[in-house]
C-alpha cells in the first residue's frame, strides 16, 4: 500500500478542492485521511470554512477567489498534481475560479457535486447549479453524485436501478468520461453503485451495514477514487477499490458526537496494524507455553492451537494499551 513510486521515485500527489469541516468528518479533513490511508500525498485547496459538527452546519464563510487560485497554483507549480477532486464549491464565483485555474493543468479530475449537507444545509447556491453543469462537469474524468444530486442534475426521479443507470448516462453526456451514481439512498437489496464508463455499465454491490455513523461517506469515496487514479489505476479499478475502501470505513465508523458520526477512513490502517500485533502476541504465547513447564503440561498429546483474531473495532477502542504488558 505504501512506498508507491510513479515516474522517477515520485510519490503520487492528490489534491482536494473543497470546504473545511470543523468536525473533522467530511470535506478537506476526510479527504486528507483518505489520501493518507491509500498511500498518496494529499494537498488541499480550501474553498469555504464551515462551523460544523455531527448535527448541523452552523456557519459558512467563503474564501476569496484569489486565495483559492493561489492555492491551486502553489501546489501545481511545485509538486505537480497526479489527480484531484472537487467537493464543496459553494458559489458560482468559486466554481468560476476553480474551473478557470484547473483548466491550465492536465490531471484526472473527480467532481463530487456536493449540494446539501447530511444535516440538510445547502452547500451549493441555486444560481451556481447551471455553471457547475456547463463548465466544471465537462472537465471531469469521474462524477460521483448520490441519488438526490443525480436527480437535480438530470431533472428526473430515481427510484430503482434502471433509473440510476439512465441518470448516469445522461450526466455523462454533459461531458465527463465516467459517472458513478451512488446507491446509498436507493435502498435496493444491496448497497448498489452504478458506474457508466465508455458506453458500458458496471454495478458494484455490497451488503447493507446497519450503522448510523455515515458522515463524510461521499467525500471519502470520491477521495479514494482520486487516490487510486493518482496511483495510475484506470477508472473501473479505481472505483472498485474505492467501493471496498468506503465499505470498511462505514463499517467501522466513529461513534462520536450527538448526530451522525463520521466514517473512519483510517480503518484499513488499523486493520493492517492489528495483524502485526496479532502475530506478535501469538508468537509470545507460543514462547510462553514452551518455556513454562506448569502451563506446558496442560497441553494434550494431540497438541493445541493458539489463535487470536484481528479486530479493527477492538484496536480502535483501546489502542495501544491492549497490547501493553
Amino acid at each position: 500500500m505504501f512506498g508507491i513510486e510513479r515516474g522517477k521515485g515520485k510519490i503520487p500527489v492528490a489534491i482536494t478542492i473543497a470546504g473545511s469541516d470543523s468536525g473533522g468528518g467530511a470535506g478537506i479533513q476526510a479527504d486528507l485521511k483518505t489520501f493518507a490511508a491509500i498511500g498518496v500525498h494529499g494537498t488541499t485547496v480550501i474553498t469555504s470554512i464551515t462551523a460544523q459538527n455531527t448535527q448541523a452546519v452552523a456557519a459558512i464563510v467563503d474564501l476569496e477567489g484569489e486565495i483559492i487560485r493561489r492555492q491551486i497554483q502553489a501546489v501545481a507549480e511545485d509538486m505537480g498534481i497526479d489527480a484531484g477532486k472537487t467537493g464543496m464549491l459553494h458559489t458560482k464565483e468559486i466554481i468560476k475560479t476553480v474551473d478557470s485555474e484547473i483548466s491550465k493543468y492536465q490531471f484526472p479530475l473527480v467532481v463530487d457535486p456536493v449540494m446539501v449537507a447530511k444535516s440538510g444545509t445547502p452547500l451549493l447556491e441555486p444560481e451556481a447549479m447551471d455553471f457547475l453543469k456547463t463548465h466544471l462537469l465537462p472537465r471531469a474524468t469521474v462524477i460521483t453524485p448520490n441519488k438526490f444530486e443525480a436527480e437535480k442534475l438530470t431533472n428526473r426521479t430515481i427510484e430503482n436501478l434502471e433509473d440510476a443507470k439512465t441518470a448516469a448516462k445522461e450526466i455523462s453526456e454533459m461531458g465527463s468520461e465516467a459517472v458513478v451514481v451512488k446507491g446509498g439512498h436507493l435502498y435496493l437489496q444491496y448497497a448498489t453503485d452504478v458506474l457508466y464508463y465508455k458506453g458500458r455499465y458496471k454495478i458494484f454491490e455490497t451488503p447493507w451495514l446497519d450503522v448510523k455513523n455515515t458522515h463524510g461517506t461521499g467525500c471519502s469515496f470520491s477521495a479514494a477514487i482520486v487516490a487510486e487514479l493518482a496511483k495510475g489505476k484506470d477508472v473501473p479499478l479505481a472505483v472498485k477499490s474505492a467501493k471496498k475502501f468506503i465499505t470498511l470505513a462505514i463499517r467501522f465508523g466513529l461513534n462520536i458526537g450527538k448526530g451522525h458520526g463520521p466514517v473512519n477512513p483510517l480503518a484499513s490502517l488499523y486493520q493492517e496494524g492489528s495483524r502485526y500485533h496479532v502475530l506478535k502476541n501469538v508468537k509470545e504465547a507460543k514462547q510462553m507455553l514452551e518455556t513454562s513447564p506448569e502451563i506446558f503440561k496442560l497441553v494434550p498429546e494431540v497438541g493445541m492451537n493458539v489463535a487470536q483474531a484481528a479486530s479493527v473495532s477492538a484496536v480502535l477502542l483501546i489502542w495501544p494499551d491492549i497490547y501493553s504488558r
